[in-house]
């Protein structure tokens, strides 16, 4: 985990929104609930990405042509 932090700015009425969704929870403040939620897209953006690049989705259809699974 990384040991260095940098300040960002929000709207205070998200900040509210946050400190009362997280009230009660195992998440101990709205950095912490912040970064968990940021950590969570960039991970879901990054499985997008590794997915089939155009030329492999053209490999993968050229080859269920030849078998002939779809014309």
């Amino acid at each position: 985990m990384d040991k260095e932090f940098t300040t960002v700015s929000i709207p205070s009425s998200l900040y509210k929104k946050i400190e009362e969704k997280i009230k009660g929870s195992e998440i101990t403040s709205v950095a912490s609930y912040i970064t968990k939620v940021l950590r969570e897209s960039i991970s879901k953006e990054e499985q997008v990405q590794e997915a089939f690049s155009k030329e492999d989705e053209e490999k993968v259809k050229e080859r269920l042509k030849a078998l002939g699974y779809i014309d």
